[in-house]
């Protein structure tokens, strides 16, 4: 072979090596492009799993599936644990079901990771809250404040916990130090109007529950708040206005007799009594209002005002009956025989008040009050001594005492 052709192969040799290295250096350079681009899909492909996973936990809590929420937010975790709203939606679904030391491992691992997240703080605030730890939950919701400054219900959280710790002042300061930026908000307003109350300041009360009611008029807790204020203010037919609202909510009517209560004692304060006894009746109702007292000796009295005797009596029956301890039941059969002209009866049945109730200054006074009409002055008169003797403030009998002496003199 010629030297010439021995390089010429030579030369082909080198080109093939080089085409080789570099086909081998683009095999190798393709592949791990190629991994890349399957690890890149990968991930994206799990972020999208996670978010649907939160997606269908956040659905389920608020569904109120709170075992369905807790699994689908720990596979959410499982794929992507680097995700502080995902701690933050797991440590709400563990407040919710009372597992307090998880909720806390969640929301402070949600801290960890999104220092700044509002929500994270907000509901450490409120596990703390809830664990009766008001330092620590003060702290949290104060920072949900300083980093949200929009949103009222952290001041107005902050503010809550304050009054929790008897620290009524700083709530107040602390309020108004917000208070221009949620001039017109009703949770706000709201809150202004418990710390009136708790200082004792009704009116003060009843004008931030007032305003509170024009800026959220569907929203019952300041409803109640304002009706209850009335009632404080002795603006009974305002309240039974307020009350009267609230309990068209056939659920609210069904829950709270409490409600029911308060509403029919404002009609009574405002003569309002068909009314109040038809409320009245309403109560004392089913099993539940068998057996309630209150309700039985407002349906007495209302019954007594209206001259309705069949039910006065059963009332009074009824009360007797259920709490034999208190007086009203005897008042009322008393005043069921004075009413129909039966003073010795009704004296027989205040002596029986007296030997067996707990309170009898005012079965000792309605006592007087018949003897005196008989004409048993003597008599009466031990009878306002003895109410006297029971309630020493009662200026009204002292006065009546007082009468006698001077009619006797």
């Amino acid at each position: 072979m010629s030297a010439k052709h021995l390089q010429r192969m030579g030369q082909v040799a080198a080109l093939g090596a080089g085409l080789a290295v570099s086909g081998l250096g683009g095999c190798a350079g393709h592949g791990s492009y190629t991994r890349q681009g399957i690890s890149l899909a990968q991930q994206k492909a799990d972020a999208m799993k996670a978010a649907t996973e939160y997606d269908m936990a956040r659905q389920a809590y608020f569904a109120g599936d709170l075992r369905k929420a807790v699994e689908r937010i720990d596979r959410s975790l499982a794929i992507n644990p680097e995700v502080a709203s995902s701690h933050v939606l797991r440590g709400r679904i563990l407040l919710e079901t009372g597992e307090m030391d998880e909720a806390l491992d969640s929301l402070h691992r949600a801290e960890a990771l999104a220092p700044d997240n509002e929500d994270a703080q907000y509901f450490l605030g409120l596990t703390y809250e809830r664990l009766v730890e008001r330092e620590q939950a003060l702290e949290h919701y104060q920072k949900a404040a300083d980093i949200d400054q929009e949103d009222a219900q952290y001041v107005v959280a902050v503010a809550e916990v304050f009054i929790d710790m008897g620290q009524v002042d700083a709530a107040e300061e602390y309020i108004l130090s917000r208070r221009a930026r949620f001039e017109h908000n009703a949770g706000v307003r709201q809150t202004q109007g418990h710390i009136a109350l708790i200082k004792n300041d009704n009116e003060r009360a009843l004008e931030m529950f007032s305003e509170a009611r024009l800026l959220a008029p569907d929203d019952t807790s300041i409803l109640e708040d304002l009706a209850r204020t009335q009632i404080a203010v002795e603006k009974y037919g305002d309240a039974a206005t307020s009350l009267a609202k609230l309990l068209q909510d056939e659920e609210v009517r069904a829950t709270r007799r409490d409600l029911c209560h308060m509403y029919a004692r404002s009609l009574v304060s405002v003569r309002r009594y068909i009314e109040a006894r038809n409320e009245y009746l309403t109560l004392t109702e089913g099993d539940a209002g068998a057996g309630d007292v209150e309700a039985w000796i407002g349906l007495g009295n209302v019954a007594y005002a209206i001259k309705d005797s069949h039910r006065h009596r059963n009332a009074a029956n009824r009360v007797m009956a259920l709490a034999p301890e208190r007086e009203e039941g005897y008042l009322l059969r008393a005043l069921w025989h004075r009413r129909r002209g039966e003073n010795e009866d009704a004296v027989k049945w205040l002596d029986l008040g007296s030997q067996r109730a707990m309170q009898v200054s005012s079965t000792y006074t309605l006592r007087g009050v018949i003897l005196n009409e008989m004409g048993r002055t003597g008599e009466a008169r031990e009878s306002f001594e003895a109410a006297l003797r029971e309630d020493p403030s009662d200026t009204t009998v002292a006065g009546v005492i007082d009468g006698l002496d001077a009619s006797e003199n």
